[in-house]
């Protein structure tokens, strides 16, 4: 059984008599005139299905002690194919999803009715649909302009939200998904060493973010993880800075948070090291504080802590030792974001929050930070983090980290 067609299985299983869930896969929003944004297919519906074009609904529904499951997807158009390339055809789709009814996505509605007017006189029929949305403001999806169209036709109908239960099965990695993260690690690895060895004063950290991309494109990877952060010197100390257009001076540090994306599983990834190939000595002064309290963190992810506890970890090891270092505010003007979230298909994983308890299969990030603005120094370390039943293990151990592997390395591409 292929890990979509074993996702699927185990939400059949929990499914109660009568009950359906429909998800799409959505489409692309108009960027201009003409010109569309990329495509990128919604997480939840390629989680299930393995497919990632534009255009799928996916409806599985338990009605009557018997279990369905039926993909709706447009028909192939030889004209198009001219223009865009052609449609999946439904075998390849079958093959991928193991899903053997597709159907054209004009039968959608009238499937949906069918279903309704089978259900209209149990008024415990539950219609799941993935109403997640990360802002009111937020655009309407896909799933949001259908959900509508059905409460005004079927408004007796019970529509509740999919998508906590999805969250539950995604923090839970499996063989597969790790393997592809190992990947997109992989792939992030090689793209930063790349940086290490061009990066030189005088050079723009846009560059930077094409030696990057370039790797990427070389490795058959086309989607990153998220928008690269490329900053130099004082821009560091800005969490998400994303201008990446500002000349890098001799005797800065250059951090990047950054990722590649396997098969739309993420890497999440930051490094700080120098530009001209040499920390000053409060530099590593600093950047050891940060390593030390990365590896606070990796010491103590286990089974049963919450991701609270391992930001407070970080904190008090700052309390007791920034002072020493001639740091003498509050924490928190050194250190303003917190060290962990999930990480999965997407950058920042579906999750409970800071309160949320690790358990077996979850991945993590570690990524400890200091950033102080009036010295021109802002470090990020970052690794992703397997939670095992005997502690973790660091996924992103081959990308080196110490001050003096880095020195070492980038120094040995000067000879």
């Amino acid at each position: 059984m292929n890990p979509y067609s074993n996702r699927r299985d185990k939400i059949a299983k929990s499914l109660k008599a009568n009950t359906a869930i429909l998800l799409f896969s959505g489409v692309a929003p108009m960027k201009s005139q003409d010109e569309s944004y990329r495509f990128s297919v919604d997480r939840n519906f390629y989680y299930l299905s393995g497919l990632e074009q534009e255009n799928m609904a996916l409806l599985m529904y338990s009605i009557d002690g018997s279990y369905y499951e039926v993909l709706f997807t447009l028909p192939y158009d030889e004209l198009m194919a001219k223009w865009v390339g052609g449609r999946i055809l439904p075998q390849k789709a079958t093959e991928i999803s193991e899903i053997k009814d597709v159907r054209n996505y004009d039968e959608l509605d009238s499937h949906v009715s069918s279903l309704m007017n089978r259900m209209r006189r149990d008024n415990t029929f539950k219609f799941y649909f993935d109403m997640w949305h990360y802002s009111m403001d937020q655009a309407s999806t896909v799933a949001d302009q259908y959900l509508r169209k059905l409460k005004e036709k079927y408004p007796t109908v019970i529509y509740k939200d999919i998508f906590p239960v999805l969250t539950n099965m995604r923090l839970h990695k499996d063989d597969y998904e790790i393997s592809c993260m190992k990947k997109a690690i992989h792939i992030t690895n090689q793209g930063i060493a790349q940086m290490m060895k061009a990066v030189k004063p005088g050079m723009n950290e846009m560059e930077m973010e094409g030696v990057f991309d370039f790797v990427l494109m070389q490795s058959m990877c086309r989607e990153k993880a998220f928008n690269t952060i490329a900053a130099s010197g004082e821009r560091a100390t800005i969490l998400h800075y994303s201008d990446n257009n500002q000349v890098m001076e001799d005797g800065e540090l250059f951090l990047c948070d950054l990722g590649a994306s396997y098969s739309h599983y993420c890497a999440d990834i930051s490094r700080t090291f120098p530009v001209n190939g040499k920390f000053t000595e409060r530099q590593k002064e600093i950047y050891n504080i940060v390593l030390n309290a990365q590896k606070i963190v990796e010491d103590n992810a286990r089974v049963g802590v919450k991701l609270k506890d391992l930001n407070q970890m970080v904190v008090d090891y700052y309390k007791l030792e920034l002072p020493k270092h001639g740091l003498m505010n509050d924490v928190s003007e050194y250190y303003y974001h917190s060290v962990s979230h999930h990480i999965g298909l997407d950058t920042h994983d579906c999750d409970g929050g800071m309160g949320s308890v690790l358990e077996a299969g979850n991945v993590i990030s570690n990524e400890p930070g200091l950033y102080i603005a009036d010295e021109g120094i802002g470090i990020r370390i970052e690794d992703d983090l397997l939670i095992t039943g005997t502690g973790c293990e660091n996924l992103s151990s081959e990308i080196i980290r110490t001050a003096e592997d880095i020195e070492n390395f980038m120094n040995m591409q000067l000879v």
